[in-house]
């Protein structure tokens, strides 16, 4: 299967729409503000010298490159000459700057020019993958080849000091991003050079252990170096590493039609979406190496759920897709986008979280008086810029770009993954479909197409619907024959509903979450006051759907909490006092000042 490009599909209105206006009106130039204050564009002229008072650090590269590729997407539709200067600037420096062999990176450039691809952990592979995805989609989206020229230069530097000459002092990326970027390139220009090299670097991960190449503190595990990938059986050690190697693998295994390697992805995937993925999309369990751990390990209060690794999910399952129609893979990225991804940016576009906790009690963070050494918690309002600052710029791509998720063709079909108010039009294939979901689950499409038939992918936690046509389900499409079918209708029953997690997940036993449609639900003390952990829901209460301040709706509910009482223990009884209770959608906490926030919530027996 193939995906429909975002550049084909335009945003018309409902949800995602009004994210982009935020995100090219605030985001865009917030996020670069921030990243010139803190001399990150200033590092691309190599100028720098010991002693002054900042030197490039080694993942700048990469926040600039991430910076550049989302403001090329907002290009697409909105010619902007400050922000088409801005990146001419950032792209005259690149090129000025890289030395004989195109090789870039601000870094070693001005600090290390002896120690390129001597050390793996210092990310010159990932800072270069970045780059070629800026320069590919500056490319697409305006044609314009000299940015594109320079990093087909660099990439073909790369080939030579590490599957021609192997010179460097390791074998594949300390931080994966290269694989997919290559996948990337070779598709933009043609050269399958450039799949062989990614196709390298897949094959040749976690076969090399005697390199021992990965930072001190950590082991095998942190970079994916335990097995070889087609070996694979779970997703282990730093979750965006992880998730963008797999990107690649997938991209690999697509593009070769290697089966081993495609079985590993499914596994990879399977171990995610059953036992290591939270409600939210988001996954993470411990801020020590930004990590998976084990099955059912999903703390809420200390969550790590990086923004970068839920925009990462969402990327590989979206890919998963091209090996065939299957609902659970764009059910995942739907799961990922509405709740942890989006919870990792503020409603006016201009700050983030880098993670994204299910629980905030901001009275018992650092608690421990006698100590200057605190326990990690996440923080509780978000940032406009961090030291690690990859979160930013990721949001604005991924915003930009969203409506590459959408639709997919095959020879037969075209295929609606996902549902967002929109038009899209290739050569063969025009749909236009009208929404606005997830406020509500009515969907109206038309789609005049070649193909004999469009799938309409009905979501796993859509219990009842109605399509206006005839219609046969398989792995949860609906496939609708194209020809005379007109205007389609699919209306999505969106009842709020009651989770519990899998018995495992110990953090969860005894409460319960609260969803409707895909959305996350979750409470904050700014509405319902204090404690509310010991909030009680009854499960037989009706919950009321109200319009609210954050373009979806609130929801309304009686519950219940232990009457206040003087005394640190009492008998058990059933002394509680009925309360009005008020969720908001899960990515809208934190916008109303630091306040208690929880997604599980106790059952009320």
């Amino acid at each position: 299967m193939k995906n429909i490009e975002f550049s084909d599909i335009e945003i018309t209105g409902g949800y995602w729409k009004t994210k982009q206006e935020i995100n090219s009106r605030a985001t865009l130039m917030s996020v670069y503000g921030r990243f010139k204050e803190t001399h990150r564009f200033d590092a691309l002229r190599c100028e720098q010298k010991e002693g002054d008072t900042y030197l490039p650090h080694i993942f700048w590269d990469s926040d600039v490159a991430k910076w550049l590729e989302g403001a090329a997407y907002i290009l697409n539709f909105k010619d902007d000459e400050t922000v088409t200067a801005i990146i001419e600037n950032a792209i005259d420096c690149i090129i000025e700057n890289s030395d004989e062999n195109g090789y870039f990176n601000s870094h070693f450039l001005v600090t290390e020019q002896n120690n390129r691809f001597r050390n793996r952990s210092c990310h010159e592979l990932y800072c270069a993958g970045h780059l070629i995805e800026a320069a590919v989609a500056y490319y697409e989206i305006t044609g314009k080849d000299r940015f594109l020229k320079a990093m087909c230069k660099f990439a073909d530097y790369i080939e030579r000091v590490f599957r021609i000459e192997k010179s460097a002092a390791f074998t594949t990326p300390g931080h994966p991003e290269l694989e997919l970027a290559l996948m990337r390139l070779y598709k933009a220009t043609g050269e399958k050079r450039y799949a062989d090299l990614a196709k390298y670097f897949i094959d040749e991960h976690g076969k090399h252990s005697e390199e021992k190449n990965y930072i001190a503190c950590f082991n095998e595990y942190y970079n994916q170096d335990d097995v070889p990938i087609k070996d694979r059986e779970t997703a282990e050690g730093h979750c965006v590493r992880a998730l963008y190697l797999m990107c690649g693998a997938a991209d690999v295994a697509q593009e070769y039609g290697d089966k081993e390697l495609r079985s590993a992805c499914e596994r990879f995937f399977d171990n995610i979406m059953h036992k290591r993925m939270y409600i939210t999309g988001g996954v993470g369990s411990s801020y020590i190496g930004e990590a998976f751990t084990v099955d059912y390990d999903l703390p809420n209060k200390t969550a790590y759920a990086e923004t970068c690794a839920a925009i990462a999910l969402a990327m590989f399952s979206s890919r998963m897709l091209k090996f065939g129609a299957d609902s659970k893979y764009a059910d995942i990225v739907e799961r990922t986008i509405y709740n942890g991804v989006m919870s990792g940016v503020s409603l006016d576009g201009k700050s983030f979280f880098y993670e994204n906790p299910l629980e905030i009690d901001p009275d018992f963070n650092n608690i421990n008086t006698s100590t200057k050494q605190k326990e990690h918690f996440p923080i509780t309002q978000r940032l406009e810029v961090f030291g690690c600052s990859c979160c930013p710029p990721n949001i604005l791509r991924f915003v930009a770009s969203v409506a590459g998720f959408l639709y997919g063709f095959d020879e037969d079909t075209v295929y609606v993954h996902q549902y967002m108010d929109s038009k899209a039009q290739t050569d063969s294939i025009r749909i236009t479909q009208k929404t606005e979901y997830p406020k509500n689950g009515r969907i109206t499409i038309k789609c005049d197409s070649d193909k004999k038939y469009i799938a309409l992918r009905i979501p796993a936690w859509c219990k009842n619907f109605h399509i206006n046509r005839n219609f046969a389900m398989k792995n949860g499409y609906a496939y609708i024959a194209v020809d005379g079918c007109g205007e389609i209708e699919l209306e999505l029953d969106m009842p709020v509903s009651f989770i519990a997690a899998n018995r495992r997940v110990h953090e969860d036993a005894g409460r319960i979450a609260i969803m409707r449609g895909p959305v996350v639900y979750c409470i904050e003390g700014v509405d319902n006051g204090e404690d509310l952990k010991s909030i009680l829901l009854d499960t037989s209460a009706r919950f009321e759907v109200q319009d609210g301040e954050f373009l979806l709706p609130t929801l309304r509910i009686k519950a219940y909490r232990p009457k206040e009482t003087e005394s640190l223990y009492q008998e058990v009884n059933d002394d509680y006092e009925e309360i009005p209770l008020t969720l908001i959608p899960y990515y809208a906490f934190a916008n109303r000042g630091e306040t208690e926030m929880q997604v599980w919530l106790l059952r009320k027996q």
